[in-house]
This record gives structure tokens, sequence and C-alpha cells, in this order.
């Protein structure tokens, strides 16, 4: 028998993926949630499904909803950070594209790539609940820099200034097509180059795909070592 922490048995080795068992019961909870509905699942459930008793959980999460308003963080505080840092780093008219390509590209990744789809949670009843206010604030800041990026943009090249707006709806309607399966392997980068072209900028986005991508290495890595209570700001 292993254990998940002093005084906390474990009934099986450890099947998921996770340093620690506060991070197996994550994985296994965003697998049931999105699997079988987050009100069809039961704290007893999650324990059996990472292999700990649930007393044993409530070492860790409280609450269900404790759980819940944890993933749902995770969905956006890399993308937020890596958006603040874009946002920031130059007022360079001339990266106004990149800016943008570089965000959508990033966050649409982190949707795609995840190992849950957790975006199809988003529109739960539950996620209007108070405990989940600091995701509710994150996603809508994120959702406001992308409106700042879009109007940068279209202050230079004539477009719609609700482009950064639109931009947002393109990478969360990412959530229903991995849904359906229909996620490729560039469904991110085709999305970045969704909103240049709707900017006007087709002919631009060799150069834009490239100035984008610079910034993705320089800031992409920081992004994903940001702890989740920097959404803060």
């Amino acid at each position: 028998m292993t254990t998940a922490g002093p005084g906390r048995p474990r009934k099986q080795q450890a099947v998921r993926p996770g340093a620690t068992a506060r991070e197996e019961i994550l994985d296994a909870a965003a697998e049931l949630f999105t699997g079988q509905g987050f009100a069809n699942t039961s704290t007893r459930a999650i324990a059996d499904a990472v292999g700990i008793r649930q007393s044993s959980l409530y070492h860790h999460f409280s609450t269900k909803d404790e759980i819940l308003g944890e993933l749902l963080g995770g969905t956006v505080s890399t993308s937020l950070a890596f958006a603040r840092a874009v946002r920031d780093h130059s007022d360079d008219a001339g990266l106004a594209a990149a800016r943008l390509h570089a965000v959508v590209s990033f966050d649409g990744s982190q949707l795609c790539s995840s190992r849950w789809n957790l975006g199809v949670l988003y529109h739960l009843p539950e996620a209007r609940a108070e405990i989940f206010r600091p995701f509710m604030a994150a996603r809508k800041e994120l959702r406001t820099i992308y409106g700042e990026l879009g109007r940068e943009l279209a202050a230079i090249c004539d477009a719609d200034p609700g482009l950064g707006d639109a931009a947002f709806r393109l990478v969360e309607s990412l959530i229903n097509l991995r849904a359906d399966g229909l996620i490729a392997k560039d469904s991110a980068s085709t999305t970045a180059d969704t909103v240049l072209t709707l900017a006007g900028l087709r002919r631009d986005l060799p150069a834009v795909r490239a100035a984008g991508k610079e910034l993705i290495l320089r800031f992409g890595g920081v992004a994903l070592r940001a702890p989740a209570e920097s959404l803060a700001g």
C-alpha cells in the first residue's frame, strides 16, 4: 500500500498523472466532470478514480465546488499571464498584429491541448456561484485584454474595433470543436490567422506569424510557470 501523504493511505498504486495526490484528484475530477457532468459526479467517485479514500480527498479539498473552481481557474491562468506579458511588452504599433496573433495562438493552444476539455464547463449554472468569482474575474480580464489588443490593431489597419472580442469568441469556439472531435494540430494557429485575415492582413501573415512566435518563445515559458494566485493581478 502506498500513501497520498502523512496518514492518508492509498488503496492502490497511483495510476494518474500528477506529482501529488492533489494533482491526481484534479485530473480525476476533470475527467469525470467533462465525461459525465458535474452534478452527476460525487466526491466518492473522484476518490475512487484516484484510488484513495473519500475521507482522504477532504484533506485536499473541502467541497466538490472547490475542485471545480481550481479546474476552471487553471483554464485561464496561463493564458491570462501570457496575455498580460504580451500586452505590456511594448507600445510599438508595429507589433500590434503580432501581439494579437500570439495571444490567440497561445490561448487557443491551451484550450486545444489540455488533457481534458474543461472549457465545456464554462456555462454550467454552478459556475456562476460566488465561489467561482476569481475564475469569472480572470476570464473577464482576459477578454478585456483581447479587446485592448483588437482596438490597438484596428486603429492602424482600419478594421472593426470589435476585432478583439471576435477573436476571443473564436478562440472559445475551439472548445465546442474539440467536443465534436474536430480539433486539428493547427487549429489554434489557424484561428489566429483567421483573426488577422478579418483585419485585412492576409498578405502580412508570414511576418506576423514569425513575430508572434517570437513573443510566444519569450513569454510562453514564464506564463506556464506563473502560479494560479497571480490571477489577482
